[in-house]
């Protein structure tokens, strides 16, 4: 499949990648930002690649394999970098990498119920070693509990209207697809809140993947332990697409002494790969250097 990192050129550029010196892509999917440090380094440059997506890991160690043991890779979460750097006995990076979104593959070929087209089971689950699902969220939780994720984690505003009508429709047969789901929440607003240039349920989506998976948590643990991970002057790049993790990379540039931002404001994609790649719109690049 065609794999198109996004914010690629810009994102080395504000990296800066050097010979010799060690930098960790924590969010590697198909490796396309891995591929460029590991050029922009050669000959001796080395990459730490984390993904803890089984089936996405497997394919770019396969793709990277050219680049031997310059590329270390671990079926980790980005949050878990210091304990990877304490295994390799690796005491400081000269730079960190974090693409937060979905990949092309976790969104149209994985079947883990990222997105409502078709019918999917309703995982969610970036590492399916975790214990809590999608499915498991949406029939245990209550209304108040259901409405608080999606309006905190989806920004949505009728997330009591669609909570309630979810615990309704659970009650005849437990909700276990996407279709399903997206199914009942479009039932559950009314047509004059159904926004235009979205589905009715995309919020919901997004509200249940970040709480299966604690994304704002495992972003916020990363944003304070970074300064501490990479050398004076090293950097850290990363990719945000929606507001909720902007906002949090934002303030945690300026909350933090150690960060020296280096992008006053995100830096988005081009006209061209926007065409290109409509999943860029959304994309906005935040960098700064460890004083």
């Amino acid at each position: 499949m065609i794999h198109y990192p996004v914010l690629l050129k810009e994102t080395i550029e504000y990296l800066a990648p050097k010979n010799n010196e060690i930098y960790v892509d924590g969010t590697m999917g198909m490796g396309g930002h891995t591929a460029e440090i590991l050029e922009k380094s050669k000959p001796d440059g080395r990459v730490i690649g984390l993904d803890w997506d089984e089936e996405a890991l497997a394919l770019a160690r396969e793709r990277l394999s050219v680049y031997g043991d310059r590329l270390r890779t671990f079926r980790r979460n980005y949050a878990e970098i210091s304990e990877c750097l304490k295994e390799l006995g690796i005491s400081k990076l000269n730079g960190i990498v974090l693409d937060l979104g979905m990949s092309s593959y976790q969104l149209d070929l994985s079947s883990r119920g990222f997105t409502f087209k078709g019918s999917e089971p309703l995982d969610m689950r970036m590492d399916n070693r975790g214990k809590t699902t999608a499915a498991e969220l949406l029939n245990s939780r209550s209304a108040d509990e259901l409405a608080d994720i999606f309006f905190y984690y989806g920004e949505e505003r009728q997330s009591r209207r669609i909570a309630a009508r979810i615990v309704e429709e659970r009650k005849n047969d437990r909700i276990e697809t996407t279709d399903r789901l997206a199914g009942i929440v479009a039932q559950a607003v009314p047509k004059r809140f159904h926004p235009k240039k979205i589905h009715v349920a995309t919020k919901v989506f997004q509200a249940l993947r970040i709480a299966v998976n604690r994304e704002l948590e495992n972003l916020k643990n990363i944003l304070d332990e970074a300064p501490a991970l990479i050398v004076p002057g090293g950097r850290l790049c990363i990719i945000s697409f929606h507001s909720l993790e902007d906002r949090l990379i934002k303030w945690k540039f300026r909350e933090h002494s150690s960060f020296n931002i280096l992008t006053k404001k995100p830096v988005i994609a081009s006209e061209i790969e926007c065409r290109e790649n409509p999943r860029s719109r959304s994309a906005k690049l935040r960098a700064a250097t460890i004083k």
